[in-house]
């Protein structure tokens, strides 16, 4: 399908001084005996020829005034910026057939590039930041002068939801809605009264983040200021705002009863499958023996994701002032141990007990011999039909709160997924099963309006998950690492990339750019690298993002490891392989001084593919 419509074409601009016979048949059968489809011959009536700009990847065309649009990159006091011709916005609905069209007509022109733009990865948790993880605070907003200083326009994020305590993995997470209170700032905590100056944790150096160290000082400190915020007599204006909030947000009763449940000492190593019946399957005697039973420690938790909240939000605001916008990361999974599997039980499947009874992965790719078994239970999607789809419209909505666009991990999931059997050690043995398909999206977009999506839509991808995708409009993802085998059809090459996707010289889940080069790359690899980019592999990583920035795709996003051109020890994760993932980061605070230079690079870089944000007139 991707090579389907793809031919070559000729475009002749044919200069002459005086009108005349032009002989035209003879030419156009040549270029068709030369392989090339539908030439087309575009006449001048100029007294001079056209000049020919220079070729080349990273040559700018000065467009003539015919042309779709003129473009011109320059220097300013604030580093590199665009303009862009704005469009007349001619409604042409409104003008009669052979009437006048509006003075302003030829004003009118398309604006290709206004879509364009740049951005990074880089999770919360690998921030700069004293005390063991990145966290909300200012080194957040640091980052975000950066990304801005840089010319970009998006920041992209890995899933913020409260991680699992096993493998601390944000693609399996407790709760869908709710957020890493690890990532909670402290030092705005004590800024604010919440906690005191002597509560701050001893500095320590920026390393990988270990998790559970970093969780058994933080969680008392958050418990702390949750508390003094439920009770201190200063904060009855911020208690009012959490009342609001509450009220708006109704998944948090759940989540503070399945948090509380889950962290309690004889069920905290027990799935909730394996709780008391009562409590397992939320019987109404049970749950109200609970709520009571537990009342100040789930009040503890609605404090927390509060603050989570507000921190977050406060951030995303400094974002969006800067035209930044915050690109979020929805796995189509939720975690089995999870409130939304608990509080749901209807909508996935399960057996008698509560247990997974079928999960989700994928068959053998690139990644797996034997495929991943993910384990996540699946939906039980003929019972979210029979709701409408209600607890979809409900996650969507509030990812849409808490970001301006959303990644949807494993789209093609909605078109057709891998079903194993819960029981399996393998996801080999697993079949295809039809997903919900357009009638999700549709009802979606009935209950909240749109969705602004990124589908993610690597792996196996077939013919229905391709015509989902264009069906709601959103775009896909290619990634430049994937490009240098299976020959010129391979999608992931730069000639290959649509304008309607996000290109990536990387993603989380790849090795580092300088990582794959040196490790995995074989000799193939390494010759179809040098034909095709005439790289020698000494600067492998900014050969990736300079062909990823210059490639149709509308938006690209590269990794802050390949930016710092870092090898495998920065890796953020190794899919199939469980542990000693996420720790990475990216160092410490005067990082981003010592990036200035690659930020200024990537600045011009943008200028000159066209990816900044036009001028304000």
């Amino acid at each position: 399908q991707f090579l389907s419509h793809r031919r070559g074409r000729c475009l002749l601009n044919v200069w002459y001084p005086h009108r005349g016979q032009l002989q035209t048949n003879t030419l156009v059968g040549m270029l068709v005996r030369e392989g090339l489809h539908g030439p087309s011959i575009q006449t001048r009536t100029k007294t001079q020829p056209r000049s020919v700009a220079p070729s080349g990847l990273l040559k700018q065309r000065q467009r003539t005034a015919w042309q779709p649009a003129s473009i011109a990159a320059r220097a300013g006091s604030k580093g590199v910026s665009q303009q862009v011709h704005a469009s007349a916005q001619i409604d042409y609905s409104k003008v009669e057939l052979g009437t006048p069209l509006p003075l302003n007509y030829s004003d009118d022109q398309p604006d290709w590039a206004a879509k364009r733009r740049a951005g990074a990865i880089l999770h919360p948790t690998s921030l700069p930041g004293p005390y063991g993880i990145g966290e909300l605070g200012v080194e957040a907003r640091k980052l975000l002068d950066w990304v801005e200083a840089a010319g970009f326009r998006v920041w992209q994020i890995l899933p913020m939801v409260p991680p699992d305590p096993m493998f601390y993995s944000p693609y399996s997470g407790t709760d869908s809605n709710a957020g890493n209170p690890l990532v909670i700032a402290i030092d705005e905590l004590i800024a604010s009264g919440l906690l005191d100056a002597a509560d701050a944790p001893p500095h320590v150096p920026v390393a990988d983040v270990d998790f559970e160290k970093v969780a058994a000082v933080k969680n008392p400190l958050l418990k702390k200021a949750a508390n003094r915020l439920l009770t201190g007599s200063t904060f009855q204006g911020m208690r009012d705002a959490m009342a609001v909030w509450r009220k708006e947000h109704t998944w948090i009763e759940d989540s503070a009863l399945f948090e509380v449940a889950r962290c309690l000492p004889g069920l905290s190593d027990k799935p909730w499958w394996l709780w008391p019946e009562g409590l397992r399957f939320r019987r109404s005697a049970a749950m109200k023996e609970f709520k009571e039973e537990h009342k100040a420690a789930a009040e503890e938790w609605v404090a927390i994701q509060f603050l989570f909240d507000y921190q977050w939000m406060a951030l995303k605001k400094y974002a969006n002032d800067k035209n930044i916008q915050i690109m979020g990361d929805m796995p189509i999974y939720v975690g089995g141990n999870s409130v939304d599997v608990w509080a749901n039980q209807r909508l996935f499947e399960l057996t008698a007990s509560g247990a997974p009874d079928n999960v989700s992965g994928v068959p053998p790719d690139a990644f797996s011999k034997t495929g991943q078994l993910w384990g996540s239970p699946l939906y039980k999607w003929s019972e979210h039909r029979k709701e409408k789809y209600e607890w979809w419209c409900r996650r969507m909505a509030r990812a849409l709160e808490l970001y301006d666009e959303t990644r949807i991990d494993h789209f093609r999931g909605f078109a057709g997924y891998w079903s194993v059997d819960a029981q399996a050690e393998t996801a080999m043995g697993g079949v295809w099963m039809k997903g919900p398909g357009l009638e999700l999206f549709d009802a979606m977009k009935a209950k909240i309006g749109k969705v602004s999506i990124l589908a993610e839509d690597l792996g196996v991808i077939t013919t229905d998950v391709v015509e989902l995708r264009e069906a709601i409009g959103a775009p896909g993802m290619v990634v430049v690492q994937f490009a240098w085998g299976g020959g010129p059809s391979n999608v992931h090459l730069p000639h290959m990339h649509y304008d309607n996707c996000f290109v990536y010289p990387g993603t989380h889940d790849n090795e580092t750019a300088v990582g794959w080069y040196k490790g995995s790359a074989d000799a193939n690899d390494k010759k179809t690298i040098k034909d095709y980019l005439g790289s020698d592999g000494s600067d492998f990583a900014w050969d990736l993002i300079r062909v990823s920035m210059f490639s149709p795709a509308r938006t690209c996003v590269m990794m802050m490891q390949d930016i710092m051109r870092l090898d495998n020890s920065a890796r953020m994760n190794s899919p199939g392989v469980a542990a000693g993932n996420w720790r990475w980061r990216i160092g410490d605070s005067d990082v981003w001084s010592r990036l200035a230079k690659e930020s200024a690079e990537l600045r011009m870089m943008g200028a000159a593919s066209a990816r900044l944000l036009p001028e304000r007139k």
